[in-house]
């Protein structure tokens, strides 16, 4: 019998020359190689592998009030290296420095990168907070799963940016309104021209000290709208934070800034609705036609990005019982709103300024002056938009108590 069930299994099998080539061509050179392949897994970002060169060479801290966002960076950074054969390599925290990538890179090609924006903070007790961190590791992973590069694990990465900042403290500005801002970055570093996937990437960290981002006070901007250009439209990479949405606006915020405004209202569609403001979130906030309040900003359809300081005003806003509404506002609505003076306030929200409240906007031959205070005309910014800074900075200087502030221990 045994005989017998084993005749028949030789018979089902491939002849041995054929099983060769199957795994040749499906596998490796050598049979051995693919078994080889299925005991081995990718390795996984791993925090205790952490190696840290120190710089020699440690720059002086320019004074608070002279920062420019961008302009200043810390001592060292963080790299981790990622290949799909063998996954996370030893991350590194060196001295900050131009990074080595072959000139066939396909990031410098076709824009095979993503990228975050996240602030520390230090609280009147010398302690170092982030806000919502884990917010801006999920979005990085979306981002990168996008492309087609690893996701980052939000553990690992979180206790790999902690040694950084630890190590960086002294890169925090204790100014009021000043930060430390954090640009985790993911770039492929596959050195082929072809279009496709990335068998090599690099996730890195570098940091920046930046001042207030009103160095002259609180203060109203004003916008334009094209209808003519998109940031982002149904079924693109919107929602995710990728370079490649970046780069195409820079073109039109020049122009609207020779034009006398601060930046873009961006809209799609041929009813003209409303998604975002330069690189914020946009917000309106009105008496709809039914006579309620309410707080109206675009939905997470796959145009927007979801902003981590979105999230945190929608939250806020529904503890204090005002209503929100998660739906596209059109020009054409807001023009009529805004002529009927049911418009209470207008604001933008991101990182970087928290909220920036919008005095005017121009569209076609419309003027629309946004009110800020209505009882106070001497105000720069109206009550909520006010109330939201106020809060929100509170939370992450810890001066507000708040689960969102983490504390970097």
């Amino acid at each position: 019998s045994t005989q017998s069930t084993w005749e028949k299994r030789k018979s089902q099998m491939l002849p041995a020359p054929l099983l060769r080539c199957f795994l040749r061509r499906h596998f490796s050179a050598s049979p051995r190689c693919f078994f080889a392949t299925v005991a081995a897994s990718p390795a996984a970002l791993n925090p205790d592998l952490l190696k840290i060169t120190h710089s020699q060479t440690p720059k002086p801290i320019p004074p608070s009030q002279t920062l420019k966002f961008g302009h200043s960076f810390s001592d060292h950074m963080l790299l981790c290296p990622w290949t799909r054969s063998g996954g996370w390599e030893t991350p590194q925290i060196v001295p900050f420095g131009n990074l080595s990538i072959p000139p066939s890179a396909s990031s410098l090609h076709y824009s095979l990168q993503c990228f975050e924006g996240m602030k520390a903070y230090v609280d009147k007790n010398d302690r170092i907070r982030l806000f919502r961190p884990e917010m801006n590791f999920n979005r990085l992973s979306r981002s990168s799963a996008r492309l087609c590069m690893p996701e980052v694990d939000s553990r690992a990465f979180s206790s790999l940016l902690v040694s950084l900042l630890k190590l960086e403290k002294r890169w925090i500005p204790r100014e009021t309104d000043c930060s430390l801002y954090i640009r985790p970055t993911m770039i492929s570093t596959e050195m082929t021209l072809g279009v496709g996937v990335p068998n090599s990437c690099l996730l890195y960290v570098i940091l920046c000290p930046v001042g207030p981002y009103y160095p002259e006070g609180f203060k109203p901007v004003s916008l334009t709208a094209y209808d003519n250009v998109v940031r982002a439209s149904p079924g693109g990479t919107g929602a995710y934070k990728l370079g490649s949405n970046y780069g195409g606006t820079i073109a039109w915020q020049r122009k609207a800034m020779s034009e006398g405004f601060s930046q873009v209202l961006w809209l799609h569609g041929e009813e003209r609705f409303i998604s975002e403001v330069g690189t914020m979130n946009f917000f309106v906030f009105w008496e709809n036609k039914q006579g309620a309040t309410e707080l109206v900003t675009a939905p997470l359809d796959g145009i927007v990005l979801p902003g981590v300081t979105r999230d945190s005003i929608l939250q806020l806003c529904r503890e204090w019982g005002i209503k929100i509404t998660e739906r596209y506002c059109t020009m054409n609505e807001l023009v009529e709103a805004v002529e009927q003076n049911r418009v209470k306030e207008c604001f933008g929200a991101g990182t970087a300024a928290i909220v920036s409240p919008v005095k005017l906007i121009q569209w076609r031959d419309h003027k629309l002056q946004i009110p800020l205070d209505r009882s106070d005309p001497a105000r720069q910014s109206g009550p909520l938009t006010q109330r939201l800074k106020d809060t929100i900075t509170g939370i992450q200087y810890g001066n507000i108590p708040h689960e969102w502030s983490v504390l970097v221990e």
